[in-house]
């Protein structure tokens, strides 16, 4: 599900089980991320789906790359998983208006 920064952001802070990650490369996770972040890089390919075969799939997952695209086929790819609730920020870190650490 694709959602606005506002949603994306006051979803978060009301849900405990919350997870925030970053689908960029290294280089830009290092760059500066949303506070709590993990990341794992999409280009990665088949690793990235090792990777988020490890994930719990009870969480909540809130996706994020720099501008959206990347983290809505992330979103895709982990519904087609079996994740049942991905969240993808629109417009990404280039237009977030939150903290960065």
């Amino acid at each position: 599900m694709n959602l606005e920064q506002e949603v994306w952001r006051d979803q978060i802070k009301n849900d405990s089980n919350a997870i925030i990650l970053d689908v960029r490369t290294e280089d830009e996770f290092s760059e500066g991320i949303i506070p709590g972040a993990i990341n794992i890089d999409i280009y990665k390919g088949q690793g990235f789906l090792y990777a988020i075969e490890e994930l719990d799939k009870s969480k909540n997952y809130y996706v994020y790359c720099r501008s959206g695209g990347r983290s809505a086929q992330a979103c895709s790819i982990m519904n087609q998983l079996g994740f049942p609730n991905t969240y993808n920020l629109i417009g990404g870190i280039m237009n977030w208006e939150g903290e960065v650490v």
